[in-house]
């Protein structure tokens, strides 16, 4: 009997194993070879641990390592520049927020285009903000606010974390929504911005409850609405602004893509692994102790969500004529 070659046998046994991983949907991504998270904000910040959070279970879920990078500048660009031009084999993935739609009408020209060269894998949460004032303010609510300004046209003022955020859109569109002149105040991170505002340097704020919400309790602050379509259950006596300004609605959100092209088997599996991680008691427990909310949501829901993202904050950026810094 004739023997087959050492050579054709080792020739069968690699064309198994590619079939094997094309059959299952992982062909592109070799299971040696690390998954990163790009994040386009420092560490620590709440975009940073949410994708650290969501790494760790989701590398279990996926039988493979899985870890964030931080690549941080242009308000998230860098990151985003980086995943577009990664290859589709799913071993390079993005950890973003709201500014990935805010910046297609921010910024002039993007070296990407934010819907073709992305693919995206799920919503891993909204956060809203507060609209929170120095208690020297004469107003107590949004109504007395929007009286207020009114009655002194740029007497008040925002501050502003950072330009081009979603916290800096959320004033703009309750300018644009409530027709109140109040200047913005830019500063170069939340920390100094809310500094001056519980030193009465500046009046007023949208803020992330995590960063405001001991000094709202302990009567530092004032908080006049809440950015959400409902009542937070951790300021019920709060209302919502939309309740003062029908349709007014502002939460940041964070969300996983891929780069462009990437397959619908390979889509749908890193899709599956990140909801749910999202779902996990362990994540959930922690974007929830950010002041956030778990969603988990279908990679074509996330993509019609953003769509209506970019063209909802293009109109506020063309009402405020919001440049980047």
């Amino acid at each position: 009997m004739r023997r087959t070659p050492m050579i054709s046998r080792r020739a069968w046994v690699w064309s198994s194993a590619v079939v094997c991983l094309a059959t299952h949907g992982w062909a592109q991504t070799p299971s040696q070879q690390p998954i990163k998270i790009l994040v386009g904000a420092p560490a620590g910040g709440t975009t940073d641990t949410m994708a650290r959070t969501l790494a760790q279970v989701m590398g279990t879920q996926l039988g493979r390592t899985v870890v964030v990078e931080n690549k941080p500048g242009a308000g998230g660009n860098l990151a985003a520049d980086a995943v577009a031009k990664a290859a589709p084999d799913g071993n390079t993935l993005l950890m973003s927020f709201t500014s990935h739609a805010i910046n297609a009408s921010l910024y002039p020209s993007l070296p990407f285009d934010p819907v073709k060269d992305f693919t995206p894998l799920t919503m891993v949460s909204t956060s809203p903000s507060v609209l929170v004032a120095h208690p020297k303010v004469a107003a107590n609510n949004v109504q007395e606010l929007i009286a207020l300004a009114k009655s002194k046209p740029g007497q008040l003022n925002f501050a502003i974390g950072a330009l081009g955020s979603s916290l800096h859109m959320a004033g703009d569109a309750f300018k644009m929504k409530s027709g109140a002149y109040i200047l913005n105040i830019p500063y170069r991170g939340t920390a100094p911005a809310v500094q001056d505002v519980l030193a009465g340097q500046v009046e007023l704020m949208f803020a992330a409850i995590g960063n405001v919400q001991s000094h709202i309790k302990a009567g530092k602050l004032k908080a006049l609405g809440v950015t959400s379509a409902k009542r937070l259950a951790a300021f019920p006596q709060v209302p919502t602004i939309g309740e003062s300004l029908p349709g007014y609605e502002s939460s940041a959100w964070f969300g996983l893509f891929g780069p462009g092209r990437m397959s619908p088997e390979l889509t749908r599996r890193l899709a599956d692994a990140a909801r749910a991680a999202v779902q996990s008691p362990e994540v959930r427990r922690r974007i929830e102790h950010e002041g956030a909310t778990p969603v988990g949501n279908s990679p074509e829901e996330f993509a019609r969500f953003v769509d209506s993202e970019i063209v909802r904050w293009r109109a506020v950026v063309q009402y405020a004529g919001a440049k980047p810094e």
